[in-house]
């Protein structure tokens, strides 16, 4: 494999989705799994963040910050793209253990679309429920957050609620008008206020609510430790409550996939996300920084003329790429 030749350190024990891992994810529409990223590389996400949260890294132009016009370094809330700007956060994008899990999941075609640090200090407010299809739309719907855990994640420090079996419903659009909704449904209910503060179980301003409320007894508080990953789908509703601690962040590095033969105009289009795995027949970006991945392997083909593999199970009960073939009559 091209990364394991040219960077030693993702040289990682490869992490095989099972076929029981794979149900789960399409039955509930999330799937963790426990340790994914390991200890040393979570540190080096820890340290960095600190770094950043102490004022030694230099993130302008992708924080978002709380409010005033000039607060101090610890006052970031969250920080956006920030593998446009620094290595690691590319590195951290194609961490190759995550990608195993991708690939089983949308395919063996991966797009590398978003990199998110959350820093969620004591005290900070949640973020009410919400779908990332709303915001991150690809055709055909394909993505996926993959959700890092950087500090232990429970319910007192704001962990990741999910909302299974949501993954079934279709992405609500705004009351301003259809945006990225579906025209075609009929009686489709328009939202407003997704994914504003959400520091109660009320969350009254957010109309998205009644929606989660069909699926309140199956809503699960996602309490992880450092090093695991929650990975969901587009379409599943989400959200966090407010960090009730007085001393402890909870911190996670947050990446968006797609599968890569699907088209997208978000944040510049095809052209500006990271061929991770795989091949495409559409435009793709190249890794800024040299990290290893499918925009950078030679032995790539072109896609065009390709049939893509699809992920299938095997007689040993592991997901893995196989090319579709055989005659098949209905």
């Amino acid at each position: 494999m091209v990364a394991e030749r040219l960077h030693p350190w993702l040289e990682v024990e490869p992490y095989t989705v099972s076929v029981d891992e794979y149900r789960f994810f399409r039955r509930e529409g999330y799937l963790v799994v426990r340790g994914l990223v390991q200890p040393e590389h979570v540190a080096e996400l820890r340290e960095h963040t600190e770094a950043i949260l102490s004022g030694r890294e230099d993130l302008s132009g992708h924080i978002h910050r709380k409010g005033d016009e000039k607060p101090d370094p610890t006052d970031v809330h969250r920080i956006h793209q920030g593998h446009e700007k620094i290595e690691l956060w590319e590195r951290y994008l194609l961490y190759p253990r995550v990608l195993d899990v991708v690939e089983a999941l949308t395919g063996p075609d991966i797009m590398a679309m978003q990199t998110m640090l959350f820093t969620k200090a004591p005290g900070s407010n949640g973020q009410g429920f919400h779908q990332d299809t709303f915001y991150i739309p690809t055709f055909p719907d394909s993505l996926l957050g993959a959700w890092i855990a950087i500090d232990p994640a429970d319910k007192e420090n704001g962990c990741l609620w999910i909302t299974p079996g949501t993954q079934t419903e279709p992405v609500y659009p705004p009351e301003s008008g259809y945006g990225h909704g579906d025209r075609s449904l009929g009686g489709i209910e328009l939202v407003s206020n997704v994914g504003g503060h959400s520091n109660d179980d009320e969350d009254p301003l957010n109309t998205l609510k009644p929606i989660a409320e069909r699926y309140k007894e199956r809503e699960v508080a996602v309490e992880v430790d450092p090093g695991d990953v929650v990975f969901f789908g587009g379409h599943v509703l989400h959200r966090s409550l407010k960090n009730r601690t007085t001393d402890r962040y909870r911190r996670s590095f947050v990446n968006h996939y797609a599968n890569a033969r699907s088209f997208t105009v978000w944040g510049g289009g095809n052209g500006a996300h990271i061929l991770a795995r795989g091949d495409t027949h559409l435009e793709y970006a190249i890794p800024r920084f040299g990290t290893p991945c499918a925009a950078l392997d030679p032995e790539r083909g072109s896609g065009i003329s390709e049939v893509p593999d699809m992920m299938m199970a095997t007689p040993m009960g592991t997901m893995a790429a196989q090319e579709p073939g055989g005659d098949h009559e209905d």
